[in-house]
């Protein structure tokens, strides 16, 4: 019978499952970092932290909300020390040693709710600011059990897109447009990097509305995109003219996008993905036959993926629609005085034409007045070149009245008259 021989260690992989807490703790005892007044610390700062938790996530008089508590506290303090410590169990004792066990927890925690507080979408709007709320109580009650592989792989994802954010912040200040702009847009960050890096390329030095980006458009297609081969009619083709000397066909230049050379470090490699993209789409973006609008606006995969500033007044200038017909896309044949007015106040504070707000854009409209102030003859020289002209007068009477009782309220800059800007334009204007 052939002798068995027994594994060497270097073939033994042993799993240590305790939390990262309980190893760093036992080092520190082995090695001598931790004494034993410094045990004594922690087990009388254990149960209060417990407590503490308990009562913030739920109740502290419920056995298995204390439990549940316990299970908390250890791994936060875990997620705290492995992380900043990078795993070194030495400097975890250190840690521990030379800091307030609750001071770990709690450290875990800010961990947490600066995750939490990370935007998890692109799109402008769809991110809050303001940091950790108590809304988010049940999301970091849910993360405070979680392990550190997970921490670090969602901390990778959020921090794309916030990086993704702040360049497109960054670019569209530089081509004139804020952030709060970008958040009525509603747009992707990526769509608004696109458009910068497209504008920047060409010349631009400010954002672009639609008649704008379309130019830049043509323009580009007529510089750099492929001749058009003339078509001949079908009976051409039987009758074969005489042989002439051929013309070589000349190609047009390459075009490149490039990044900016003032882009900041920190946002090269998340600009220079969608500056790849960018150059990817060159080819259909270079293709004359295909108008710019059905491209952009009615091809699905170049929905929303470019920004431009929605400007109603300048597009309808651009396509010369007649009045009558201007006003029916605007107004989507409403005539109600909410919505007038609604559609009025959009055009005096020089924001989109709407006839109806949510609460978050009527929110976002007053500050945009308060920041901008309000132009009230935009809305009447828009009620002189788009209105019908027999109820021309009736608008702007019906403007000027509205106006004289609410300018002093919207243009306010108290902050309890927000709530009075808001009050008003749920009552007067269009707002669901």
């Amino acid at each position: 019978m052939p002798e068995r021989t027994s594994p060497s260690p270097s073939a033994l992989a042993l799993h240590d499952a305790r939390p990262f807490f309980e190893k760093a703790l036992q080092y520190g005892v082995q090695h001598g970092i931790i004494d034993a007044p410094k045990l004594e610390a922690i087990c009388a700062e254990a149960p209060k932290g417990m407590v503490q938790i308990a009562r913030y996530f739920g109740s502290e008089f419920l056995r298995p909300e204390l439990e549940k508590a316990k299970d908390r506290m250890v791994n936060l303090v875990s997620l705290y020390l492995e992380s900043s410590c990078s795993g070194d169990l030495r400097r975890a004792a250190e840690s521990l040693r030379d800091h307030s066990f609750l001071s770990r927890s709690k450290g875990g925690s800010d961990m947490l709710k600066a995750l939490i507080a990370t935007p998890q979408n692109s799109h402008f709007g769809m991110n809050e600011r303001g940091g950790f709320t108590d809304k988010h109580i049940p999301l970091l009650a849910k993360w405070s059990l979680r392990p550190l592989a997970d921490y670090r792989t969602e901390l990778a994802q959020r921090s794309q897109v916030a990086h993704l954010i702040d360049a497109a912040v960054w670019l569209a200040h530089d081509l004139g447009v804020d952030a709060d702009a970008l958040e009525d847009s509603g747009r992707d960050a990526e769509a608004v990097i696109r458009t910068a890096l497209l504008t920047l390329a060409t010349g631009g030095s400010e954002m672009p509305d639609w008649p704008g980006f379309e130019k830049r458009v043509l323009a580009l297609r007529k510089k750099y995109g492929a001749p058009q081969a003339s078509k001949s009619p079908a009976k051409a083709e039987e009758v074969k003219p005489k042989a002439k000397p051929k013309k070589l066909a000349i190609s047009p230049p390459a075009f490149s996008v490039e990044l900016p050379r003032q882009l900041p470090d920190a946002f090269q490699a998340v600009v220079e993905t969608v500056r790849r993209s960018v150059q990817a789409d060159l080819p259909k973006i270079l293709d004359a036959s295909l108008a710019p609008r059905k491209l952009f606006d009615q091809t699905p995969a170049f929905i929303g993926r470019y920004f431009w500033i929605e400007d109603g007044l300048s597009e309808v200038d651009h396509h010369d629609r007649t009045a009558s017909a201007a006003w029916n896309l605007v107004t989507g044949g409403h005539s109600d005085d909410s919505s007038l007015l609604t559609l009025f106040l959009c055009v005096a504070a020089g924001a989109a034409p709407k006839t109806l707000l949510t609460e978050k854009g009527a929110t976002a409209l007053i500050r945009k007045i308060r920041k901008s102030g309000l132009k009230p003859e935009l809305a009447v020289q828009y009620i002189q070149a788009h209105a019908p002209a027999q109820h021309q007068d009736d608008y702007a009477h019906l403007w000027q009245t509205f106006l004289d009782d609410a300018r002093a309220t919207l243009q306010s800059d108290h902050g309890y008259a927000l709530k009075d800007a808001e009050a008003l334009l749920r009552r007067e204007c269009n707002v669901k």
